[in-house]
């Protein structure tokens, strides 16, 4: 019997503490050589996963999908798509992801569909009024012959959030609403069929074996009645993260959604955990999502957009662990992911990025590549001796940084075209990780092609350089997880500690944690012995931008 199958049981709450690691599959390994990645690509890497020392690993869609947004267009909730494999593919994959004793959250999608989905070309022949339509956020336009869209609202992706569609006659018609893309058409969250199509998809997963869901754009599935007009705040963050009221984010209904899946995944062993993507402006609202009855995990992003200040990153650290704490929850700690610029060159920006924006080869402020490895080593050290579960993305156990000469003719995240050019996108951090620094494509496939360029300096990254460095970032987090696993940091109580205004300190137990977020070097005191150190140094004084695990004699 595995380790896995031995702590499976009920009650045993895996997803509190587990360091959990985020695919994104068409960028993490190609077994084919077409420059994307697969599921069989990602069977083959499992070993380096294992010896990481993660407890999971979460996929970014790999469902049927025409890939106008990277697969967050699903056609087919029940299928792979042929670009990552095969249905086959995928329970070969799980296999050998539990046989290693980690566990596979699958990413799902309920807010919208792809334009391409059955029920939406259904919906198109049947007309206004249909059931078919029901399923869809349909509504007459205004105006005298309905040529104005329903209300102002404008679409994450830039321009507006609505589309007339030609009836069958070939007359104008009805507009449909889409928070995203247009063609990612919104499911209407009020119809019972909706609800028993997610109920039946979950279901399909979990028998398939799977241990959990991300749920994507968990905010976002329920709108206030009556689709009010509303003009967001300028230079709000696109997912609705800075806004108090947004009448498409963060709706009370959500939540009646996520109590009904949350006895869905009690019917199968093995606490299976529901994730959520959910953007909202403060941690009290974030904390909502993981009552009892609810999900089991929310993405704590607050804590993601912290600035590299000592005040704020101790403020968001207790706030975090006071508002999930009174729900009884796990604070879930994340500094990277797909639609954000790694934290390895976020956290040395020197002007605004709101999240969705990216950084492009005229962005301002770019980052110092130095500066930002080491805040951004520094910062996970902290994460990983937090309690609760954290989240890694791919590549950022490397140290890689976003990616930001992209040519505009290779881009291809929606937020760039849509209108093209006023946003550089997302496409920076989701470039194909480097495995090998001599191989083609960096060991990502052995044709040299990749669907989105690497930059030629990142065979410095690679991970075969990094694994024979006992200083790299690999190297690192493999002992940053290890200390953690065995130290049962996921887990118990923090005391906080004094060490100035430019530093955040606490106890885990005998182990003291401190970071320097100031601009002279922190004495820690004669008497303490080293664990970890985010960058290597001589003596007690903890530099700028380094954090550090020791013990105190």
């Amino acid at each position: 019997m595995t380790e896995l199958e031995q702590i499976a049981a009920p009650g045993s709450e895996w997803w509190r503490s587990a360091v959990i690691y985020q695919i994104y599959p068409r960028s993490f390994a190609d077994s084919t050589g077409d420059g994307i990645g697969d599921l069989p690509g990602i069977t083959s890497r499992l070993s380096a996963l294992q010896d990481l020392g993660v407890d999971a690993i979460w996929l970014s869609p790999f469902m049927t999908s025409p890939q106008k947004d990277a697969g967050y267009d699903v056609a087919d909730y029940r299928d792979v798509d042929p670009l990552f494999g095969t249905l086959a593919d995928f329970d070969t994959m799980l296999a050998e992801a539990h046989a290693r004793d980690i566990r596979v959250i699958v990413d799902l999608v309920p807010n919208h569909s792809s334009d391409q989905h059955e029920w939406f070309q259904q919906a198109l022949k049947a007309g206004p009024g249909s059931p078919e339509r029901a399923r869809y956020v349909f509504r007459d336009g205004k105006g005298a012959n309905g040529e104005l869209p329903p209300n102002n609202w404008q679409s994450v992706f830039g321009g507006g959030m609505w589309e007339r569609v030609t009836e069958s006659d070939g007359t104008p018609g009805q507009w449909y609403l889409h928070i995203f893309d247009p063609t990612q058409p919104d499911f209407d969250w009020t119809n019972e069929e909706v609800k028993e199509e997610f109920r039946s998809i979950l279901r399909f997963w979990l028998d398939r074996g799977v241990d959990g869901f991300r749920v994507d754009v968990a905010h976002g599935m329920v709108k206030e009645a009556g689709l009010p007009d509303y003009a967001p705040v300028a230079d709000a963050d696109s997912m609705g993260g800075g806004e108090a009221s947004v009448p498409y984010w963060g709706q009370d209904g959500v939540h009646d959604i996520y109590r009904d899946w949350h006895k869905v995944l009690a019917e199968y062993d093995g606490d299976r955990a529901l994730c959520g993507e959910a953007w909202l402006p403060t941690l009290k609202q974030t904390a909502l999502w993981v009552r009892p009855d609810e999900m089991h995990q929310t993405f704590n992003f607050p804590y993601l957009m912290t600035p590299w200040e000592a005040k704020a990153l101790a403020e968001v650290i207790r706030e975090s662990l006071d508002e999930f704490g009174s729900v009884g929850a796990p604070s879930t700690w994340v500094l990277s992911n797909h639609d954000v610029v790694r934290h390895a060159s976020r956290l040395a920006l020197t002007a605004d990025n709101p999240q969705g924006e990216g950084i492009g080869p005229n962005s301002p402020g770019k980052p110092d590549a130095a500066i930002g490895l080491a805040r951004g080593r520094a910062a996970t050290t902290v994460m990983l001796s937090l309690p609760g579960s954290s989240y890694l993305y791919q590549g950022e156990e490397l140290g890689l940084p976003e990616a930001m000469e992209i040519p505009d003719e290779f881009r291809q995240d929606p937020p760039w075209y849509r209108p093209t050019g006023e946003r550089d996108g997302r496409d920076g951090c989701r470039v194909p990780i480097p495995w090998q620094a001599d191989a083609p494509a960096f060991g990502f496939n052995d044709t040299g092609s990749a669907w989105l360029p690497q930059p030629a300096e990142w065979a410095t990254f690679a991970r075969d350089v990094e694994e024979s460095d006992e200083s790299s970032t690999l190297n690192l987090y493999k002992k940053l997880l290890r200390e953690r696993r065995e130290r049962g940091l996921g887990s118990g109580a923090l005391v906080w500690e004094d060490c100035g205004a430019d530093a955040v300190a606490f106890r885990r137990g005998e182990l003291h944690v401190a970071v320097n977020l100031g601009t002279e070097p922190l004495p820690l005191g004669d008497d303490v012995t080293f664990v970890v150190q985010s960058q290597a140094f001589e003596g007690t004084a903890l530099p700028v931008n380094t954090a550090a695990w020791y013990t105190k004699a």
